[in-house]
């Protein structure tokens, strides 16, 4: 996935400019983002704080690190059962 050109902490001061009342058209030319851009981050960062959006972060990674771990611990148990199904 591509990387941002922004940071959480500068798309939700972004946000806050847009919810002091500078228009969606404005913002959009003075960071050169599209009005996509700044409505999908509305839905993802709308009414949150920058401390929110580093827990969330953190969370996310946490997350992430026990998917990998149970999907690790699944292919084991996998393997162990079809080594225990062999007929020696």
């Amino acid at each position: 996935m591509k990387k941002s050109r922004f940071s959480e902490d500068q798309i939700v001061s972004i946000l806050k400019e847009a919810d002091a009342g500078i228009g969606i058209s404005e913002l959009c030319r003075k960071y050169g983002v599209t009005n996509q851009t700044v409505y999908r981050w509305r839905s993802k960062y709308g009414g949150m704080q920058v401390g929110d959006v580093r827990k969330m972060k953190t969370l996310e990674e946490e997350n992430a690190t026990l998917k990998r771990l149970l999907g690790q611990k699944e292919l084991e148990i996998t393997a162990m059962k079809a080594v225990l199904e062999k007929k020696w």
